[in-house]
């Protein structure tokens, strides 16, 4: 049966440039969907429609199917609808979309103890939202497509486990979620991609290999202060998750040739010079991200650090080791060194160690009901994906019954942002083409 119907709260109104009319919703829904009766948190999402050339006819249009957006993470909200590139063309197909931030992000009710949200509530929360806006429609629109971007995409996939009768159709794009009960074999699939993405770095920029071992010298011996906490020499080496994206060995040059240029000329890194590398952190904003990014592949086990265990492992990695030529950068990977680097983080200390420890996960994927799932589910998965495993995820494609993949070595984990028009027509190509 799933939730009941979540509360709609508040509903205002207003055009955009691109005629779009967006519905700005606020929504009351159960904290604990277990004990529904113990307290409500506040969702807030944005309804996206062609604004009419009759704007108080609104309310009595034709309901159009729904597409509500899922974004990655875990703990990034959704962008307004005229800064999100593929709202037109999905509206062009003949939807209305609903970019949700999901609970703890964007004006969604802030994060706290005790609304720690995994996929589990993530998918309760698109149920009860999906019913409200759905009460007066006819049964044929009463079903409603996801489209889910990495995170998302898991979401996706756990919302096919555990309420597919709320589903017309599913799209994914990198997010197709890797099968598993913790994520050690998640990370070692990824340092294996980060390891490709550290040699193409210094096949690219061979001279940045002595340049890195001096900012790294002299990060731990004087660890420069930035307005979101320390600059440490693990904090600088984090800035390899720019890899996994397009242009992101050029950026991350910039970055090292203009603290080689600092500290040549003046000894020091200079405000500009650091403002750059903390523009490229956002983990004091996005503390759901630092939380529960080893959580999120939890499902009975605890993490216990994995990506910290792993990078120890492995002498590229080690910031102090001197028989390397070269020191790699590290990925999407979240580390204990960054609950003292970052002061936001300093203060979830405590509750990080709690969650590493903890194994009481609950199941996120039912693959019984994935092996004989009905809903179409169309996803673009990406060869040289940094982020979301190749291998891992083509895994899953085979374990979910009537997936279309359109699969490409073109393109990184961030196609939907950077090469919208592509993915969107490839998308619907599987959608509305058929093989004999």
């Amino acid at each position: 049966m799933g939730p009941a119907a979540a509360k709609l709260i508040d509903r205002r109104l207003h055009n955009v440039p691109g005629k779009l009319r967006v519905a700005e919703l606020f929504f009351d829904v159960p904290i604990n969907y277990s004990k529904p009766t113990e307290g409500t948190i506040r969702l807030f999402a944005r309804s996206v429609r062609r604004s009419s050339a009759f704007p108080d006819t609104d309310a009595t249009e034709k309901p159009l199917p729904w597409l509500v957006f899922l974004q990655g993470g875990p703990g990034f909200a959704c962008r307004p609808p005229q800064e999100t590139a593929f709202v037109p063309y999905v509206l062009d197909k003949g939807y209305q979309v609903l970019l949700l931030d999901q609970r703890g992000t964007g004006l969604s009710s802030t994060i706290t103890a005790q609304t720690l949200a995994l996929q589990d509530n993530i998918v309760r929360d698109c149920e009860a939202i999906r019913k409200s806006l759905t009460l007066d429609y006819p049964e044929e629109y009463q079903k409603w497509s996801v489209l889910g971007q990495s995170f998302g995409g898991y979401c996706a996939t756990t919302y096919l486990s555990k309420f597919p009768e709320g589903l017309r159709e599913v799209f994914l794009t990198g997010g197709l979620p890797p099968l598993v009960k913790g994520p050690g074999p998640v990370y070692q699939k990824t340092y294996q991609n980060v390891i490709k993405r550290n040699e193409a770095y210094y096949e690219k920029f061979p001279e940045d290999a002595e340049r890195i071992k001096k900012i790294y010298q002299y990060l731990q011996q004087n660890k420069p202060r930035l307005s979101s906490g320390v600059l440490t020499p693990e904090r600088f080496q984090q800035l390899g998750i720019s890899f996994g994206a397009s242009g992101g060995l050029d950026s991350i040059h910039d970055i090292v040739l203009r603290i080689t240029n600092d500290l040549e000329l003046f000894g020091f890194l200079t405000r500009p010079t650091l403002s750059l590398v903390e523009s490229y952190g956002e983990c004091d904003l996005v503390v759901i991200y630092a939380l529960l990014h080893e959580a999120i592949y939890c499902q009975g086990q605890a993490s216990r650090w994995s990506a910290d265990r792993l990078r120890a492992a492995n002498p590229q990695f080690r910031i102090d080791s001197s028989a390397e030529t070269e020191i790699y950068f590290t990925g999407e990977m979240i580390y204990k060194d960054m609950f003292e680097s970052y002061d936001e983080l300093k203060e979830m200390k405590e509750v990080a160690d709690i969650l590493a420890s903890s194994e009481d996960w609950p199941d996120l994927y039912d693959e019984a009901q994935l092996a004989k799932n009905e809903i179409p589910v169309y996803a673009a998965t990406y060869v040289d994906d940094m982020y979301v495993n190749f291998d891992l995820a083509t895994a899953t494609a085979r374990k979910i019954k009537g997936v279309k993949q359109f699969i490409t070595n073109t393109m990184y984990h961030g196609a939907l942002r950077e090469r919208t028009d592509e993915v969107i027509r490839q998308l619907f190509f599987l959608k509305e083409d058929s093989l004999d």
